[in-house]
């Protein structure tokens, strides 16, 4: 994961730089518009690096969880955090009815967990383990790191991509006196396919990140709290359940334990990019491991 992790970097860096290069052929600003562009993905780097789990707290809406009115919520915290040999995480509550969780954080030592009050009022306490201990694997494995770089870089892609379409409008094709012919024809064309493109490929690096680690934090968290069972009934009733999470958008929702209702995929072709594995697909394989436990 921490190769993954500068391989992402280096993703999200390239396609930054490739906005800014475009941006300054369409609004004439030639390779100052690389450099801005590269002094830009130097700063949200540092950024999502170091502040991205107290942004994506921010946009969730969470807030700390009292150690005395979360009592359960915090010692379940802090013994499957022994189990699985990392430091406590900071525990977050996020003030929504639906029924979620994610972990965030640049590793086990800057880690933080938020549970929706929904998830508390409905899970009982061993699909409550079953949750934490899938958000605890996270950490463990450094999903943390992975995902939450993804949020804010995305954002970034997305970002830039905005500007480069709005230099458009801004009047950057007819820059130099008709230079817009020619040469800088193909580099409005170029400058518009990027603009286009660069935030489906962002995304793509984002989902890419996303699907496979969700089965490893589904088994390591079962193999944490022995008992499969406990997640695969969590995993039911958010699947259940229809209240939208209010707080979640696209950026953040490959971090949920479940895919957001509101942002869930529905047919087999939304299912290609699709933040989370079939949720079905991940109970039958946490049957499948109680079933081997028990027999």
């Amino acid at each position: 994961n921490l190769r993954r992790s500068w391989l992402l970097i280096f993703s999200f860096v390239f396609l930054i730089m490739a906005l800014g290069w475009a941006f300054g052929q369409v609004s004439g600003f030639g390779n100052a518009g690389l450099i801005a562009a590269a002094l830009f993905a130097i700063v949200f780097v540092l950024i999502s690096f170091y502040r991205s789990d107290r942004i994506i707290l921010s946009m969730s809406a969470a807030k700390e969880a009292n150690p005395i009115e979360h009592q359960l919520l915090h010692n379940t915290v802090e013994g499957l955090a022994i189990a699985a040999g990392v430091p406590k995480p900071k525990v977050y509550i996020i003030p929504d009815t639906a029924l979620n969780a994610f972990a965030a954080g640049r590793d086990p030592q800057h880690a933080v967990v938020a549970v929706t009050a929904g998830l508390l009022e409905q899970l009982d306490r061993l699909e409550l383990e079953g949750v934490i201990a899938h958000e605890m694997s996270h950490i463990k494995n450094y999903d943390i790191r992975l995902m939450t770089l993804t949020v804010v870089l995305v954002g970034v892609v997305a970002l830039m991509s905005d500007w480069l379409l709005r230099s458009f409008w801004w009047g950057g094709g007819r820059r130099r006196g008709g230079e817009s012919r020619g040469g800088g024809g193909i580099m409005m064309i170029v400058g518009l396919v990027l603009a286009v493109l660069a935030p489906l490929f962002a995304n793509m690096i984002r989902l890419a990140v996303s699907r496979q680690r969700e089965y490893l934090a589904d088994a390591s968290g079962a193999m944490l709290t022995r008992y499969p069972p406990g997640l695969a009934g969590a995993l039911r009733k958010i699947s259940a359940d229809n209240e939208p999470l209010e707080v979640a958008n696209k950026a953040t929702a490959h971090l949920y334990i479940g895919a957001p209702k509101q942002l869930g995929a529905r047919g087999k072709i939304t299912e290609l990019w699709a933040t989370h594995p079939p949720i079905e697909e991940r109970i039958k394989r946490l049957d499948a491991m109680g079933e081997t436990a028990n027999g």
